[in-house]
């Protein structure tokens, strides 16, 4: 279990604090609204010798610890990556939105994909937004990654959260699997294709964007490579 103390933030620039304790952390993968450009974040993955999922979307277990607000993580070698995904996150019978980041290491991932969701940690902002806030203008929500390599900030990520599923129809999806969607359940729900394709980065920055209420969800993160000693 893992207590994070988030800020609520209302439709006027006020925000209530509250300790949300994670119990439980899902990684959905392969969630794409649009089968297209589902099949070339498939084929991203491919390249680097990830086998295709069973069936989509699919629902990845991972330890509740590794969900955090640090602005540094460390990962082992140099093939991991990040990547920028609303998150759902229930607690007191409410549904509350985030932005977070699936930081996986590759290799690993290339030979079990659980296991490479598990290696690293998963930083996300420390403020959320009430999913009933934004359910009307949802299709209007962007989001966004942007990555530091080799000294160079570059757009990393683009596109509208219409790229995934819904809310409603990935619960949906989840609870036809056999998932509860319980209180102190965080789940991270998908993302978009790479520009340039996947890759290892220094620092990685990922951000939604409501153009509706004129705000925004964004968290940065450094990341420190620890030596493989064998």
């Amino acid at each position: 279990m893992k207590t994070i103390n988030f800020k609520i933030e209302e439709n006027t620039p006020k925000y209530t604090n509250r300790a949300i304790a994670i119990k439980n952390l899902i990684i959905a993968g392969w969630t794409g609204r649009d089968t297209i450009a589902m099949e070339n974040h498939i084929r991203e993955l491919e390249a680097l010798g990830v086998k295709r999922p069973p069936y989509t979307p699919v629902f990845y277990r991972v330890s509740a610890d590794r969900i955090t607000t640090t602005p540094c993580i460390q990962v082992t070698g140099e093939e991991s990556s990040g990547e920028a995904e609303f998150m759902l996150v229930r607690e007191g019978g409410e549904t509350y939105i985030g932005i977070a980041s699936d930081h996986t290491d590759r290799q690993v991932e290339t030979y079990g994909i659980t296991v490479s969701k598990q290696m690293c940690e998963k930083p996300c902002a420390d403020t959320l937004w009430r999913l009933d806030d934004i359910t009307d203008h949802w299709d209007a929500l962007l989001l966004r990654s942007y990555a530091i390599i080799n000294g160079e900030r570059v757009l990393y990520q683009e596109g509208k959260v219409t790229a995934m599923r819904s809310p409603e129809d990935l619960l949906a999806q989840f609870a036809s699997r056999g998932g509860q969607f319980d209180d102190g359940t965080a789940m991270l729900c998908g993302t978009l294709a790479a520009i340039g394709g996947i890759r290892a980065a220094q620092a990685f920055e990922i951000v939604l964007e409501d153009p509706v209420l004129r705000r925004t969800l964004r968290h940065a993160y450094s990341i420190e490579t620890l030596p493989v000693a064998g």
